[in-house]
């Protein structure tokens, strides 16, 4: 039997999850291979760059996607435990499929959606696709797939644990610099509408505070919210502030933001950018498969003389 598509092991591996507690990514191969009776060759395959064995592959992106639809969750790293949602799920197996894609569609940041609907309108025919359109489409989305897993996993964290991430990442970015202990999170019972702060230079007298929204992707964030974090950066007598959030802005908060006089300057930072950033800053990330893509090089055959033709 051919390797199945990743969409087809999602309802195997829920049954397999529902007759155990939890169970780790490498332990789901013995006995799906044996569902679907793979031979050992096809078990081991390897990709033509030889960067992960295929089988392996399909089954880590089923459990992502399984995860992202709120089907599976994971306990700890790289173990994973059927919800009551999955298990409701397993009594109707041929909307499994279906209701996946619809949840995971649903997460995708609005502008993550909006790039593939454009996508999707501009090329319709795989066919009329060049090597490098597809290589470059795959890479696209596969990040955007990820993008979604991160926010996601975010969504599935405290609060406080996204306050630390935020300042952590700007910090990553670069933020801080060198200075030691340059940012910390303010404290929940006295924050006054500051959630971190990210000191500038040694003394302090250049300060980011920030504010960090974990909301559910389609809470949308209006002008009010970014006018009240105006007012905490004036009790704090700061003038640079930065709003990170898993959701989204409306225009008026982005005009708002843009129409404000140069004593206070605000950066928005919406769920699909966050995502963005964590992916090209490596925070909490790690990198799976590399891919070197070669062309000829035209001076050094250039160079070379053509046979003259009769």
């Amino acid at each position: 039997m051919a390797i199945p598509k990743f969409s087809e092991v999602r309802e195997p591996a829920l049954r397999l999850l529902n007759s155990s507690e939890v169970i780790k990514i490498k332990d789901f191969i013995p006995p799906l291979a044996d569902h679907f009776k793979l031979t050992e060759e096809e078990v081991n395959l390897m990709y033509p760059t030889g960067n992960g064995h295929v089988f392996y592959d399909r089954i880590s992106w089923t459990l992502s996607y399984l995860f992202m639809a709120g089907l599976v969750e994971k306990p700890k790293r790289g173990v994973y435990r059927i919800t009551p949602i999955g298990r409701e799920m397993l009594k109707t197996p041929d909307k499994i499929n279906d209701y996946v894609d619809k949840a995971v569609a649903a997460r995708e940041p609005k502008e993550t959606v909006s790039k593939k609907k454009v996508s999707e309108s501009n090329v319709s025919d795989i066919d009329n696709q060049t090597p490098q359109e597809l290589l470059s489409k795959s890479y696209t989305d596969i990040r955007e797939n990820v993008y979604t897993e991160i926010l996601t996993t975010i969504l599935s964290k405290t609060p406080v644990e996204f306050e630390k991430l935020v300042v952590s990442l700007l910090q990553k970015m670069g933020y801080g610099g060198e200075i030691k202990d340059s940012g910390h999170v303010t404290k929940a019972s006295n924050d006054e509408g500051i959630d971190g702060i990210i000191k500038e230079d040694i003394l302090g007298f250049g300060r980011i505070h920030i504010q960090a929204k974990r909301y559910k992707l389609d809470v949308c964030i209006g002008r009010e919210d970014i006018q009240k974090f105006v007012g905490a950066l004036a009790v704090a007598q700061s003038n640079k502030g930065v709003f990170i959030t898993t959701s989204y802005f409306a225009k008026t908060a982005i005009d708002y933001v843009k129409n404000l006089n140069g004593s206070t300057t605000i950066v928005l930072i919406d769920g699909q950018k966050l995502a963005e950033y964590i992916y090209d800053y490596g925070l909490g990330m790690q990198v799976e498969q590399i891919i070197e893509v070669k062309k000829l090089d035209a001076d050094y055959w250039d160079s070379m003389k053509d046979e003259e033709k009769s």
